[in-house]
Formats: C-alpha cells, structure tokens, sequence
C-alpha cells in the first residue's frame, strides 16, 4: 500500500507525533496491518471535538481495515500454498535423473533446496543445476 503525505487536520496534533509520522513516511513507502491500524487509532486520539470525523468516512476506514486485515491473510495462506507446492516438487525429484537446460549437467538427483532465491538441484556427480532456469526430467 502506497502513502501519500497527509497535512493535519487539527491544530491539536503535537510536533513530536508529526515528526515522528514524517520519520515513518520518509523511511518507507509501505505499512503493515499494525501500522495501519495505529495510524487510525492515532487520528481518532486526535480529532478535533468540536469537528469530528465524518461518519461516513469512519465506516470506510473500518472497511479498509477489514480489507488490510483479509489482505494479509490471505498473502500468508499463499505464501504456504507457494512453499508446500515448491517441497512437494522437489520430493518427487530426488532419485530422478535430470539433465540441464543448456545440457551442460546430468545425472541423478540426490537433493533438492528450495529458498527465497529459487529451487536448486544437486546431483551424484556433485553438480548443481538451477531449477527456476529449467530440467529436462528423464
């Protein structure tokens, strides 16, 4: 989620919280699910009483922190799906026989790492061949 700079809307806000929001703003472009919602709970603190919120607009905050919080649910349950598909490949690869791509390694698979930066095959010869570039399965 992306954010913009917001001015204040009250003359109530204290310079240490809008240093502190500007510090937020300017170390990163993105917030998480808690940042959001301290954010809203710090412009509740700080609404001016005599010009609350309008309510229409407080009934769309609380949708949008319906939507952050289903959001980061959901990126969480895809994110496993991603890892229990990516393990689920690389068991069924282990005792296999692949060749490489550009046909430079072959032989049999004896291990399989998955990580952030893609799935790695390591063959009997002591080879490696990258997975995320392709395999010929034989």
């Amino acid at each position: 989620m992306t954010v913009n700079a917001v001015s204040p809307t009250s003359s109530t806000t204290t310079s240490s919280s809008a240093a502190s929001a500007s510090s937020a703003i300017a170390s990163t472009n993105t917030l998480s699910y808690d940042d959001f919602l301290t954010l809203l709970m710090s412009e509740l603190q700080h609404q001016d009483p005599t010009q609350p919120m309008d309510p229409s607009q407080m009934v769309s905050q609380l949708a949008t922190v319906s939507q952050v919080g289903q959001s980061v649910q959901t990126n969480q349950t895809l994110s496993s799906m991603l890892i229990s598909n990516s393990l689920s490949q690389a068991e069924q690869l282990v005792g296999q026989t692949i060749t490489s791509t550009d046909g430079t390694s072959s032989g049999v698979v004896t291990s399989v790492t998955v990580s952030s930066t893609g799935t790695t095959a390591t063959l009997s010869n002591g080879d490696t061949v990258s997975l995320a570039t392709g395999a010929v399965v034989q």
